[in-house]
């Protein structure tokens, strides 16, 4: 059951693929009133653009949904100068591997979001697939994925005023 409060400041939920994390955060901003929602996305492939409808289909009417893959900091900086309600980020990982494709600077990309976000006024919800429980993966490449995440997860945990773990659509709070 999601809180019907939401405090000021970064909350990071975290959890597996289908573990309820993106309805849990959602059921938080609808219990508020409504929000924003960055989706960070992209419709690579039919099963994406299959995901994307779902989760818009499931969000309704009490959302302004940007669709932003990149550049999140600036989204993040506009809507905290000219929004009052809270920001849904869903995900972190989606981000991460769209910068990989890019080849952009993970690690300046990541400070300037670990910079901007606690001098944020809007609260902000961050959704992100915890990806380190599983194996090591075999490929240089996931094995990147898997640390830029790792990383980006304990940064934004240490500055979040909240962390909550999804489990089988069951949250506990971490923090």
């Amino acid at each position: 059951m999601a809180p019907t409060v939401i405090e000021s400041g970064v909350h990071l939920i975290l959890g597996g693929a289908r573990s309820g994390k993106s309805k849990f955060a959602e059921d938080m901003v609808i219990a508020a009133g409504g929000g924003t929602y960055i989706a960070t996305g992209r419709a690579w492939d039919d099963e994406m653009r299959d995901r994307i409808s779902h989760h818009k289909q499931r969000r309704g009417p009490l959302w302004a949904t940007i669709e932003e893959p990149h550049d999140l900091c600036g989204v993040l900086s506009r809507l905290d100068q000219h929004s009052e309600g809270p920001v849904l980020v869903d995900c972190l990982t989606l981000w991460i591997t769209n910068l990989m494709i890019n080849e952009d600077n993970i690690d300046q990309e990541i400070d300037q979001l670990c910079d901007l976000l606690p001098r944020l006024a809007l609260p902000v919800l961050l959704v992100s697939n915890e990806v380190g429980f599983g194996i090591v993966p075999e490929n240089a490449m996931a094995r990147a994925f898997r640390d830029h995440a790792g990383r980006l997860h304990q940064r934004i945990a240490a500055l979040a005023r909240r962390v909550t773990l999804v489990v089988a659509g069951i949250p506990m709070t971490v923090k």
